[in-house]
């Protein structure tokens, strides 16, 4: 019969086996510490990258936030809380958009800031309410002259835009008499200012009730530019004829226009 074991042999075996336990414990004591090291290193180093990477709230507001951009009627505030600018127009105590473009805001010494509509310079120019325009008259009837914006102030457009003055926007005086054949005829060139961006069917609307608004260039049947002799007659100076037109008093500023 073998000899029993004693308690120190059981707990420490011979050499060999004894150092294949040790080997084997240490062996896999060593693979789980990497593979733990290494997942926190890579949590670690997953979560630095983030706070490297994430900014704080205001820098992703001021960095990834657009400019607006804004369309024509687009209500940007109300009258409390800006001053309206280029660009805009003010109906119902709001602030609205005229143009295409970028919202620019504009305060200094703590006043109410200027909102304004920055459209890009390349961009097809448009013309804003208020704006002198010269145009050609395409087409008349009884209630409306239809013409045709080809420059706003001194700048030519690139394409014109459709526009039509009816007959209560003729004269500022008499305009229960006002007759539309009498002021204008197919192929004037007229002066007007810009009253209102009109809808789909309308488009611009048109003005000439003032005095330096109205006809600058016409020609008679005689097919000659003629001149004029009053503020509601032009003269043919090859056959003499007069003509009834609503006159401009051109300004210096649109002579060469």
């Amino acid at each position: 019969m073998h000899a029993a074991c004693s308690p120190m042999e059981l707990r420490f075996p011979s050499c060999p086996a004894r150092r294949l336990i040790l080997f084997l414990r240490h062996f896999f004591l060593s693979r789980t510490s990497q593979a733990s090291a290494g997942a926190n290193q890579s949590r670690d180093h997953e979560i630095g990258q983030w706070e490297v990477r994430r900014p704080g709230w205001r820098e992703c507001v001021s960095l990834m936030a657009p400019a607006r951009c804004c369309v024509p009627g687009e209500r940007l505030c109300s009258l409390e809380e800006g001053v309206p600018g280029s660009g805009t127009y003010t109906r119902h105590g709001f602030i609205f958009a005229s143009l295409a473009g970028c919202l620019v805001r504009k305060s200094e010494n703590g006043t109410l800031p200027v909102i304004s509509v920055m459209r890009d310079v390349e961009s097809q120019l448009l013309p804003d309410v208020g704006a002198t325009v010269t145009c050609k008259v395409c087409s008349i009837n009884s209630r409306f002259a239809k013409v045709h914006i080809l420059y706003v102030g001194s700048s030519p457009l690139k394409t014109p835009f459709r526009g039509t003055i009816r007959r209560e926007d003729i004269r500022a005086t008499e305009k229960d008499k006002v007759e539309v054949y009498k002021s204008f005829r197919p192929g004037d060139i007229v002066l007007a200012k810009v009253i209102s961006l009109g809808d789909a069917q309308s488009n611009y609307l048109l003005t000439t009730a003032e005095n330096e608004l109205g006809v600058v260039v016409a020609h008679s049947e005689a097919g000659v530019q003629m001149v004029p002799i009053s503020w509601c007659e032009m003269q043919c100076p090859s056959t003499h004829g007069k003509e009834l037109r609503k006159v401009a008093r051109v300004q210096p500023q649109f002579l060469q226009t």
